[in-house]
């Protein structure tokens, strides 16, 4: 099984609720889980989430909370999964009148002497974590 170098783990209040967000509307596939600890572990194309119930929920004695928490968990962070089709994403989403952070767009970064294009949108899942989905546009000269 593979597993990517870098794997966020997010913490969650009720892993249920997550993973109907991501399984059912994002497309994501549970890999394996522990439901006893309350963990799963989901891919989307190679993109990797681990998501783990609160100690507070799970009643588990280890305490992965750095502050108090409080929604919308990951303030600060979005995170950014390319998918094959945003469009397709994106259109599940506003059919389940799931709220978007921002609306679809097509937007151009700059890496030295190119122009690299991304179709993207945010949501925030069911405890707030910014989520960017993009699809590759290509890239052009600056």
């Amino acid at each position: 099984m593979f597993h990517a170098k870098l794997v966020p783990e997010l913490l969650c209040s009720d892993l249920q609720a997550s993973l109907d967000f991501y399984t059912g509307l994002g497309g994501f596939e549970i890999l394996y889980e522990r439901p006893e600890e309350g963990f799963a572990f989901i891919d989307l194309n190679g993109a990797q989430l681990m998501l783990e119930e609160a100690p507070e929920v799970t009643g588990d004695d280890r305490v992965w909370w750095t502050a108090e928490p409080r929604k919308p968990y990951g303030r600060g962070i979005n995170l950014q999964i390319e998918v094959e089709d945003a469009d397709v994403l994106h259109q599940r989403l506003l059919d389940a009148q799931w709220p978007l952070f921002r609306p679809m767009e097509e937007k151009w970064y700059r890496v030295k002497d190119c122009m690299f294009g991304n179709r993207q949108f945010l949501v925030q899942d069911s405890d707030g974590y910014l989520l960017r989905f993009f699809h590759d546009l290509g890239k052009r000269s600056v």
